[in-house]
């Protein structure tokens, strides 16, 4: 109910003066009058009835001075008096029209609140006469029942969603108490709280708990509405998880547990490999342990079919993560789950989207600010882990949703910086996770990128004396970033740990990406000075990620758990490679970037990144093409066997393309894969900025990786999944 205090507040206070002047003036006056004047319906101001010292406490106070608590605590006791404002009659006709309004908004959630209780009333008796009669909901049809893997029907029909409703869980707070205090810096006492706006809410919460413990009541005694709880325990899982119910052998799950921590976490940096061991994911969270099992089995599979243990895994947690949508999340856990199916999925924005507003629900953006708390409260061992662990959380749902945003040109949808500027607490924290520094370097990192961004963005693409200061300055403090990490980094790992090489892998990458975004639209082969030496500064951040790629056997045997973030790092630094050759190719070595390439591209499809590997290819192609035999460099283009299941749609058969309008498409011999029936790359199948008129375009596109690198179908899990709407 949106109403304002603003005319009660200001009548009250007169009110309340002329009380207090008329028993002052006439202490002999009839009580009749004194009852009168104490009848008042008006309120006064908060500053009228209420010390500086109560109103501080948020205590009670008696109005009086000095009042009583002040009298005991030997306090002042001042009264703050609000200042006078003269009415205009403007002003009065305007405010009487808002009260107006108000008065007709009241009246309407008046009879929308009789109408939901009317509604409820019947919900009640309906639960009453079926609590004897059976269940409520009936168990799904066969058709739809839970644990059908997807290779039971992988024809061209999406397979029949599975028997997840929402978990039977009663709308309530479980485990959260209300506070009266002001929730947020933009809501002063002078407001009304959030709690009374959202009394009627927790009145309708109420009666639906009343009539779901109706439901269990006995016919023989009357139905008992026992008065709800300001905090309720946290319910059972509603799900069990993929052992429980059979679809995978225990062997097989702690087998596919071990594989996602030899390298997984270290990508996304959520879990505590002491806290969160087999056993306690498995009892804690069967989402998010479905959703490890998915993970690992696809790294498992590699670039091979993919096993069923997989399909099993990924259809029982994508089936959770689809509950959640309509039904109550109470766990923390849950927000890891959808944030693990986000981070190995080429389609994630909408899934991680998802799970920060989880997140928000569950007040896990909270965390670091009562983990900073030092006002002396003490906290139990088990809240001291839940902080911890919420706080993790939500720092690497900052990062990742930020890292979504940034790389694929959408908005960014939560700005709020104070939630993370307390991130550095969990490195000195007798809880903190071996991975935590990590998670710390990316979240300082995004929210450097995300400054630059915001900052370039406004430039509009203009390149002038502004524009490169900027540059040098955000270069300077990207530098100065990586110093900082790497010695919170050196304290505990050497120079050749996978960790190190990451964050220096990062630092080229985040030079490279800063160039690319500031001279975006910019027509290279035309440059001046200036631009041009940008240009091969960041052909040298280019160059030093690829080194890291390759010249690594840590970094190398990590790419095989490595999310898709990392994986366009490495694919657009060698893209950016060879654009710039394409462009200056007497001033580069080409053979010695194409060789490199080449290793990088045969590096992803190892690892089943045939997205990246495919766009790299096609890019070697075009360089070929356009240098190849004008400088004298006949590199050999090395036959990479048969192309991936994904590619096939992409291909046609030589006759029925013919364009003379176009370049030549490319054959599958240029990309590196044997001849066949179908030999012919489909033009349209090919970004804009991969084709041969935007060779000269080395910005990034507005739409990010979007733009960059080829869409294979798979919904973001390469492999023979059947076709499915885009919405899963």
């Amino acid at each position: 109910m949106s109403m304002s205090p603003t005319a009660s507040v200001s009548n009250g206070s007169e009110s309340a003066a002329k009380r207090r002047r008329t028993i002052g003036a006439d202490t002999n006056g009839s009580s009749a009058s004194i009852q009168a004047a104490a009848s008042s319906t008006h309120i006064p101001k908060r500053g009228a009835r209420a010390c500086t010292a109560c109103r501080k406490g948020k205590n009670r106070c008696e109005g009086d001075a000095p009042c009583r608590r002040c009298q005991l605590s030997g306090t002042p006791c001042v009264f703050e008096k609000p200042e006078k404002k003269n009415i205009t009659p403007a002003a009065a006709g305007v405010n009487a029209e808002r009260l107006s309004r108000l008065e007709g908004q009241y009246l309407v959630m008046q009879s929308h609140m009789i109408g939901m209780q009317s509604s409820l009333d019947r919900i009640l008796s309906v639960v009453q006469g079926q609590a004897h009669s059976g269940p409520m909901f009936p168990p799904p049809p066969p058709s739809q029942a839970v644990g059908r893997p997807f290779e039971e029907d992988r024809g061209d029909k999406f397979p029949p969603l599975p028997g997840f409703a929402p978990p039977p869980h009663k709308y309530a707070t479980y485990g959260i108490i209300p506070s009266t205090a002001a929730s947020s810096e933009d809501e002063s006492e002078d407001t009304l709280p959030r709690a009374t706006l959202n009394a009627p809410i927790e009145a309708l919460q109420g009666l639906a708990n009343a009539a779901a413990e109706a439901a269990a009541v006995p016919s023989a005694s009357a139905p008992r509405v026992k008065k709800r709880k300001r905090a309720e325990p946290i319910p059972r899982n509603a799900f069990p998880h993929v052992v429980e119910k059979g679809l995978v052998a225990d062997s097989e799950a702690r087998e596919l547990y071990n594989i996602f921590f030899a390298g997984c976490h270290l990508f996304i940096p959520v879990f505590d490999p002491l806290y969160d061991t087999y056993e306690s994911l498995m009892e804690r969270t069967p989402w998010t342990f479905d959703a490890i099992l998915a993970v690992a089995g696809k790294i498992r599979s590699g670039n091979g079919p993919l096993s069923p243990t997989f399909y099993k895994c990924l259809e029982e947690a994508q089936g959770i993560a689809r509950s959640s949508l309509f039904g109550p999340v109470v766990r923390k856990e849950a927000v890891q789950g959808m944030l693990l199916l986000a981070a190995w999925s080429t389609n994630g924005w909408l899934p991680s989207g998802h799970a920060m507003r989880m997140a928000l629900d569950l007040g896990l953006h909270r965390a670091l600010e009562k983990l900073a708390d030092d006002t002396g409260k003490q906290r139990t061992q088990e809240e001291e882990r839940d902080l911890v662990i919420s706080a993790r959380i939500w720092l690497c749902l900052y990062w990742f949703d930020h890292q979504m945003s940034l790389g694929t040109g959408r908005p960014i949808v939560l700005r709020d910086e104070n939630s993370i500027r307390h991130c550095r607490l969990l490195l000195n924290h007798t809880m903190a996770s071996p991975t935590d520094v990590r998670l710390i370097s990316q979240v300082e990192l995004i929210a450097q990128k995300t400054q630059i961004y915001e900052t370039l963005a406004q430039m509009n693409g203009q390149v002038n004396h502004n524009t490169l200061a900027f540059i040098r300055r955000a270069t300077i403090a990207l530098e100065k970033w990586y110093n900082e990490c790497d010695e919170l980094h050196r304290q505990t790992m050497d120079e050749n740990s996978l960790l190190r090489k990451i964050l220096a892998g990062e630092l080229h990458y985040a030079k490279l990406w800063l160039v690319c975004v500031a001279l975006r639209g910019v027509s290279w082969d035309k440059m001046p000075f200036e631009q041009r030496e940008l240009a091969f500064q960041a052909k040298d951040a280019a160059s030093g990620c690829l080194d890291i790629f390759l010249s690594s056997p840590e970094y190398r045997a990590a790419l095989r758990y490595a999310v898709h973030d990392s994986l366009v790092t490495a694919a657009f630094s060698g893209l950016f490679l060879l654009k710039m050759a394409s462009l200056f190719p007497a001033e580069l070595d080409l053979a010695l970037i194409t060789v490199q390439v080449e290793q990088l591209a045969q590096l992803l499809s190892d690892v089943a990144a045939e997205r990246y590997a495919l766009t790299l290819r096609i890019m070697l192609a075009n360089l070929r093409r356009k240098v190849g035999l004008g400088s004298g460099i006949q590199t050999p283009v090395p036959q990479a066997g048969p192309p991936p299941a994904g590619f096939a749609d992409m291909v046609v058969t030589p006759t029925s393309y013919v364009d003379p309008n176009h370049p030549p498409p490319f054959t599958m011999e240029e990309l590196g894969f044997g001849p066949g029936d179908r030999n012919i790359v489909i033009p349209a199948a090919i970004p804009l900025w991969l084709q041969e008129q935007s060779l000269n375009d080395l910005g990034l596109p507005v739409n990010g990786s979007d733009g960059i690198f080829l869409q294979i179908a798979g919904n973001g899990w390469a492999g023979d999944f059947a076709p499915m709407p885009e919405a899963w």
